[in-house]
C-alpha cells in the first residue's frame, strides 16, 4: 500500500511538471492510452468469457472516471500538489452520501458528522473569501474543479459497486480506458495538441506506467489486508505529495492548511475503516481495481 501511494504521488508529480507546457487533456489521453494497452492484455489473460454484460452502465462508469481524471489532473497543475491530493481524497465522503442516496446503503449519524468534518477541512485549505475575507488562498476555479473530481470519483465508485455483481473487474478497467481515450480527444483538439519533446514523451510514459503499477500494488494490498486498514495506509500519498511540492515547487502549507488537511485525513480514514470491514474486502478490491486515479 505504501509503494502504491509512492507511485501515485510520482504520477501526480509528473502530471504537474508536464502541465507547465502540455495541456491537461493531452496528459489524460496519454495516461489512458498506456492503461488501455495494459488493460487489454490483462483482459485477454483473465479470459472473463464476455466483453461486458451491462454496457450502458460500463460506459457511464467510464465517463465518470474520465471526468474524475480530467478534474484531478487540472487541479494538480493549478493547485499545490498536497492540496490537490487532499481534495481528491475527499471522495470517500461523497461515496458515503452517494451510496446512501443511490444504493440505499446505511449512513449513520457518526458517518454524516465525519463527512461534514472532511468538507470543513477543505474549506480551511481553500479559505474562500465569503467565509474568511481577504483573498482566497487557492485558485477558486481550480478548487471547484478539484472537488468536482472527487465527486466524479465517488460516482465511479458507486458505479463499480453496481457493476461488481455482474462484471469482471478487468472489464470495468478496460471500459474506463476505452471511454477515456476518445473522450479526451475533443479537449485535445480544442486546446491544441502540443508536440512533446523527447523528455516530455518519457514523462508522459511515466504517468501511464506509475498509474498502472500503483493500481496493481493497490489492488494487491487490498487483497492482503482488510480494506479499512489498507486504505488508511494508502493516505500516506498526501505526505509524499507534500514532500514533492516542497522540494520541487517550493509549496509550503501554513497552519490552517495543515489543520484542514488533518481534518480531511482523519475523517476519510475513519470512514474507510468503518466501511472497510473484512466481509467487504472483495467489493473494495473490485473498486480499487476499477478506480480512475
Amino acid at each position: 500500500m505504501v509503494l502504491s501511494a509512492f507511485l501515485f504521488s510520482l504520477m501526480s508529480l509528473l502530471v504537474k511538471e508536464l502541465g507547465t507546457r502540455i495541456p491537461t487533456q493531452e496528459v489524460v489521453f496519454a495516461r489512458a492510452l498506456v492503461s488501455m494497452i495494459v488493460a487489454y492484455v490483462l483482459v485477454r489473460r483473465a479470459s472473463p468469457g464476455n466483453w461486458g454484460r451491462r454496457k450502458g452502465l460500463l460506459v457511464v462508469r467510464g465517463l465518470a472516471g474520465f471526468s474524475a481524471l480530467s478534474c484531478f489532473f487540472y487541479a494538480l497543475v493549478h493547485l499545490p500538489l498536497a492540496d490537490a491530493t487532499v481534495i481528491q481524497y475527499t471522495n470517500p465522503v461523497w461515496t458515503a452520501w452517494l451510496g446512501w442516496i443511490v444504493l440505499g446503503e446505511a449512513l449513520t449519524i457518526g458517518e454524516a458528522v465525519l463527512s461534514g468534518a472532511g468538507l470543513l477541512g477543505v474549506l480551511l485549505i481553500a479559505r474562500p473569501t465569503f467565509l474568511f475575507g481577504g483573498d482566497m488562498r487557492l485558485d477558486a476555479f481550480a478548487t471547484v474543479v478539484g472537488v468536482a473530481g472527487a465527486l466524479f470519483s465517488a460516482t465511479a465508485y458507486v458505479s463499480v459497486r453496481k457493476l461488481g455483481r455482474t462484471e469482471h473487474p478487468m472489464i470495468i478497467v478496460f471500459y474506463f480506458t476505452v471511454v477515456t481515450v476518445p473522450a479526451s480527444l475533443p479537449g485535445m483538439l480544442a486546446w491544441g495538441v502540443v508536440t512533446p519533446t523527447l523528455t516530455e514523451v518519457v514523462l508522459l510514459a511515466g504517468v501511464g506506467v506509475t498509474a498502472v503499477l500503483g493500481q496493481l500494488y493497490l489492488t494487491r494490498g487490498l487483497q492482503l489486508e482488510t480494506a479499512g486498514r489498507a486504505t488508511a495506509i494508502g493516505y500516506v500519498q498526501i505526505l509524499f505529495a507534500a514532500t514533492w511540492g516542497m522540494f520541487f515547487f517550493g509549496e509550503f502549507p501554513d497552519g490552517l492548511s495543515l489543520l484542514g488537511a488533518a481534518m480531511v485525513l482523519v475523517s476519510v480514514v475513519v470512514l474507510a475503516r468503518r466501511r472497510g470491514r473484512p466481509d467487504t474486502r472483495s467489493v473494495r478490491v473490485e473498486e480499487a481495481t476499477a478506480e480512475a486515479v
